[in-house]
């Protein structure tokens, strides 16, 4: 009977100190000295503390949370500071004074640079991660309800596939969480989708594999399609920013673009959602292209164009929400921005930036659009989507599109980035992966492909 009830007690003591986290623990950047570790806890959280140790030691170190607890949603970071150089680190978070479930651990960066060959490594990306929640999902597939629809997000173990990946981080390329029609005026909607979404069973093993960092476009931004003139467009940001722990959000409270550096290989976090112009407005005025109508807006594009002058990067990777180089696309694109679409592609050209690469997300299909250039090496745009929402077919004018490369349409998926080979002779491969990590597709290129002749 002691033994049963001791059994019982300890049950009862780890399902509460797990009912206290709503989601994680989420590693966010792991740099060479430092490193942020995020996790949500419940309204009636005290406090929370870290503790954290070296692999196989046994001097632990513990640090306080000094931020405010006790809200409706309470998602909170801690930076680790003071670490040494690639060494492993367990940690563990402390709940109202009493360890909790929560738990994992993480490697920070090796110094290679003036010291070792570069490394080869890999990341992960993807884009629309649609969740169902029945009573506000769509129940019609028109305007007039008379033709119901199946669930619009599908097989979520994509994410238990993705966390076996032994790869350095994830980059989540828009729509990672869904907003609906209760959400868009509602500035505790847009909490709660973050929130709800975040909380998932399936997605805590992956959050705690790998750094996870992000970009959003117009669904976890606010309503479909909406650019600039969102009425709540500070409070999404003040979601966004506290549901992941990127490096930095864009400058002066505007905007979340930022960066990502990992070994020669540079990623440029753009934000094509603050600044963005109606993508209605006209494209041309009096035949030729409008300076008012923009998507990353002139403080991001300053900042972008800078950052690509300033890198040493073997492969300049620029992140966007919206595909930017599909010619034939009848949707929105960077393309249809002609004014600053130009400005960037003249700018790379005028000072001969080696190296660039588009990522891009949205299209609930996956592709490579290539684009030559007349004396420049070739631009390429690789989308990756969908990983949990409803697929598009490839159709009308895009049905056989003359630049895309590979393709695939109606499979979930997500894709690998890996970089290999010495210094001078780096090589990018993208592998598909689908729902169970089976191969979906694959493509690579030499340094020397994104030079100029």
């Amino acid at each position: 009977m002691l033994r049963q009830l001791l059994v019982t007690g300890f049950l009862f003591f780890t399902i509460t100190i797990r009912a206290q986290v709503v989601s994680g623990p989420m590693l966010g950047p792991i740099e060479y000295r430092d490193a942020k570790v995020w996790i949500e806890v419940t309204q009636s959280v005290k406090s929370v503390s870290l503790q954290y140790k070296k692999k196989g030691d046994t001097k632990i170190k513990t640090i306080v949370y000094k931020g405010g607890l006790g809200n409706e949603f309470n998602p909170l970071q801690i930076t680790v500071g003071g670490l040494d150089i690639n060494t492993t680190y367990e940690y563990q978070f402390i709940i109202d004074g009493k360890l909790s479930t929560a738990k994992g651990q993480f490697t920070t960066k090796d110094l290679w640079q003036y010291h070792k060959p570069v490394p080869d490594f890999s990341f992960l990306t993807g884009s629309c991660a649609y969740f169902n929640e029945a009573p506000y999902d769509r129940q019609f597939s028109d305007i007039q309800a008379t033709k119901p629809t199946t669930p619009y997000g599908k097989d979520s173990s994509i994410f238990e596939t993705m966390a076996k990946e032994k790869s350095a981080f994830m980059l989540w390329l828009g729509d990672t969480w869904y907003t609906r029609e209760v959400d868009y005026y509602s500035e505790w909607g847009l909490w709660y989708r973050a929130h709800r979404d975040r909380s998932l069973p399936v997605l805590q093993n992956f959050l705690k594999a790998m750094s996870q960092y992000a970009i959003w476009d117009d669904h976890d931004y606010g309503p479909n399609d909406m650019g600039k003139a969102y009425i709540l467009k500070e409070a999404s940001r003040k979601v966004f920013t506290n549901y992941f722990c990127n490096p930095s959000y864009g400058e002066n409270g505007q905007g979340i673009y930022s960066m990502i550096s990992y070994a020669d290989v540079e990623v440029y976090m753009t934000d094509d959602r603050w600044w963005r112009s109606e993508d209605k407005i006209k494209d041309s005025v009096d035949g030729k292209p409008n300076p008012e109508k923009r998507m990353l807006g002139k403080e991001q594009m300053e900042w972008l164009k800078n950052s690509l002058l300033h890198s040493f990067a073997t492969f300049k990777i620029i992140a966007v929400g919206s595909q930017v180089l599909n010619p034939v696309s009848p949707f929105d694109k960077w393309w249809d921005f002609p004014a600053e679409y130009d400005e960037l592609m003249s700018f790379i050209k005028e000072y001969k930036i080696r190296g660039v690469v588009f990522l891009t997300g949205d299209r609930h299909h996956s592709e490579i659009i290539k684009v030559d250039r007349a004396g420049h090496y070739p631009l390429y745009d690789v989308t990756v989507s969908a990983l949990t929402s409803s697929g598009y077919p490839f159709g009308g004018v895009e049905k056989n599109n003359p630049y895309r490369v590979i393709g695939f349409d109606q499979k979930q998926n997500y894709a690998r980035f890996s970089f290999s080979g010495k210094l001078g002779e780096r090589k990018m491969t993208v592998q598909y992966l689908g729902l169970k990590g089976e191969d979906l597709g694959v493509w690579s290129i030499n340094e020397k492909d994104l030079r100029n002749p």
